[in-house]
């Protein structure tokens, strides 16, 4: 923490947290705090905890997407393979199951490009992307709940698609951003 964290004033946890809900996806819990100004209050925090996606290149021209129906959108979006990170399960492991189970192919190679929080305020998940290279068919089993349209795209459609608000999945945008910056500084 800077001096200037510090001058501004921090939020304090004051207790473990009250669980409300909880699911294999998330849990919801009120957490005991102070404020910066010194009052106590409850904080209502989702903890989804860790989740990891994959842009699979092809050749460098083109990547494997895939489009779903998304409950919250209630529409049909592409992205690229994604989900959740199990308890002890590294990073790289659930990148590889996860594209596995929604693209079909292992990557040889992963690049890791970002991890960041997907949301600053009440929601607690950390996003991990990576590029995925060498790609070899792989055979998993997909989620029961996911019916998973999958195709090869040229990357340029891809930029284009998030350019265009085409794709609004934020992993899926900040992987094909890296992707570009990386591919310019070349």
């Amino acid at each position: 923490m800077s001096e200037s964290d510090e001058a501004v004033g921090v939020w304090q946890r004051l207790d473990g947290g009250r669980v409300v809900f909880q699911s294999r996806f998330l849990t919801l819990r009120e957490d005991r705090v102070r404020t910066p100004d010194g009052r106590e209050s409850t904080y209502g925090v989702i903890d989804c905890g860790h989740c990891v996606g994959v842009l699979p290149f092809v050749d460098d021209d083109t990547v494997w997407m895939v489009r779903q129906h998304r409950y919250i959108a209630d529409r049909f979006t592409w992205e690229m393979p994604t989900g959740g990170v199990n308890r002890g399960e590294p990073t790289e492991d659930a990148a590889q199951r996860e594209l596995a189970e929604e693209a079909g192919f292992r990557a040889g190679r992963l690049v890791h490009v970002s991890s960041y929080h997907t949301s600053k305020s009440c929601m607690d998940e950390t996003a991990h992307l990576f590029l995925g290279y060498d790609l070899t068919p792989a055979a998993a089993k997909s989620d029961p709940d996911e019916q998973i349209e999958r195709r090869a795209l040229p990357f340029a459609d891809v930029v284009s698609m998030v350019s265009s608000g085409e794709i609004t999945d934020g992993m899926t945008i900040v992987a094909v951003l890296s992707a570009l910056r990386l591919r310019a500084a070349r």
